[in-house]
């Protein structure tokens, strides 16, 4: 009975960090053990806990529309006159942070060319035709069914919904706005008993992923996904601090460690930044931003704050561009940078949602539609790292650059 209290209390009381390592360490053991007793048991036990990994995720992204929908009508109609949000601070930040990202990956692909291995192409893919057609995708997500929207999590209609909404609401009674105030309260209580689960969640998705004996496969991979997950954690951990910096004129590493290992931590294990969404909001409210802020900026970071699909589309096309020997000059590998921001927004927030967006990047290098299928399956092939790895940078970049902004308005006023 006393085992069972400390073994609860391990998964639910304390720190959210201390217990999400909890289940990261029992899912990596119930990993190592499970294939010694599987000709015992019959059946391998962490392949069988993978429905509780499977069960977070889904409760995640189940309640991040509602919360969204509720958070932003509710701050929106409650907010003071004159009060700042800093949404255009942090949107710049979004979009030089994404392009950085392409950057570095384009100088680390240069410094270590690699080339692939192609094999059959992907049978299921539907790549958008062009960059235009991402960019009418996102417009036309923002005039989306509001009702469709919120089924479909379309991050973008529910946005420009509940702003509509919110700014309508403010001009209606104290009461009106009271009761979403209490209703964004009811959701936010919600999100915080699904996160309480977090733990079970990690221990499923961990033990799940290091059952999957695919990861074997991924020993011909080492170099890209070397060069692929080195820029990642060059951007998270030198590009970020000096844009933090540059924000704040502070240390910047004691937020950027904090954002990694609560938002990038659990974020690895789920691999979609939609789903992450609710953990983000959390950490937020932990770290003291203003709930107009973060209630915007943390869903509209999910859609267009992509530094690591800005990566991963950049690196595996210049792969295929050194396997295929076809000279890349400057001006053409800037360009990759711009076309690869560009459609690192239009990525959708679900796992291998960058790796459909490669073959608009091949297109500037002539490159068929059948070789860059078959970079999406490498990309597929190496996902359970890189795609891991990838919505880790996305989504806690996403808490750090909306802390980073509300830091410089704070800093400002008090110089003012």
């Amino acid at each position: 009975m006393v085992t069972s209290s400390r073994f609860s209390a391990l998964l639910f009381q304390g720190s959210l960090v201390k217990r999400v390592a909890t289940g990261l360490l029992l899912g990596i053991l119930l990993a190592l053990i499970s294939p010694y007793l599987e000709p015992a048991l019959g059946t391998n036990l962490a392949e069988d806990v993978s429905f509780l990994g499977q069960l977070f995720v889904r409760s995640l992204r189940s309640i991040a529309p509602i919360l969204i929908f509720v958070l932003v009508v509710s701050a929106i109609a409650n907010r003071r006159v004159g009060e700042k949000n800093n949404l255009k601070s942090i949107i710049h930040l979004y979009l030089l942070g994404t392009f950085l990202s392409a950057l570095v990956a384009v100088i680390a692909s240069f410094l270590f060319p690699t080339e692939l291995a192609l094999g059959e192409a992907e049978k299921s893919i539907a790549p958008p035709e062009s960059v235009g057609q991402v960019l009418s995708t996102l417009i036309f997500n923002v005039v989306d069914n509001p009702f469709n929207a919120l089924l479909n999590a379309n991050f973008i209609g529910i946005l420009a919904w509940a702003i509509g909404l919110g700014i309508a609401l403010r001009h209606s009674s104290e009461t009106t706005k009271n009761v979403f105030g209490d209703i964004s309260e009811a959701v936010s209580m919600v999100v915080k008993v699904v996160i309480a689960f977090a733990p079970i969640g990690v221990f499923g998705l961990v033990a799940s992923t290091l059952a999957d004996r695919g990861l074997a496969a991924l020993g011909g991979y080492i170099q890209i996904l070397a060069v692929l997950i080195g820029s990642m954690l060059f951007v998270a951990f030198i590009v970020n601090p000096i844009l933090v910096y540059w924000k704040t004129r502070q240390n910047p590493y004691p937020l950027v460690w904090t954002c990694i290992r609560v938002s990038g931590l659990t974020a690895f294990f789920t691999r979609s930044s939609a789903a992450n969404i609710p953990v983000n909001m959390e950490l937020a409210q932990r770290l003291g931003l203003k709930e107009e802020t973060y209630s915007v900026s943390i869903p509209l970071g999910a859609t267009i704050n992509m530094g690591g699909a800005a990566i991963t589309i950049t690196i595996l096309t210049l792969a295929a561009v050194h396997t295929l020997g076809i000279e890349v000059s400057i001006p053409t590998a800037f360009l990759l940078s711009i076309v690869a921001t560009v459609c690192a927004c239009g990525a959708s927030g679900v796992a291998g949602g960058s790796l459909l967006l490669i073959p608009l990047a091949c297109s500037l290098f002539g490159i068929s539609n059948d070789i860059a299928a078959q970079v999406i399956g490498v990309g597929f092939i190496i996902g359970v790292l890189q795609d891991s790895t990838e919505t880790a940078l996305n989504s806690s970049t996403d808490v750090i650059f909306t802390a980073a902004a509300c830091i410089e308005e704070d800093r400002k006023s008090q110089q003012a």
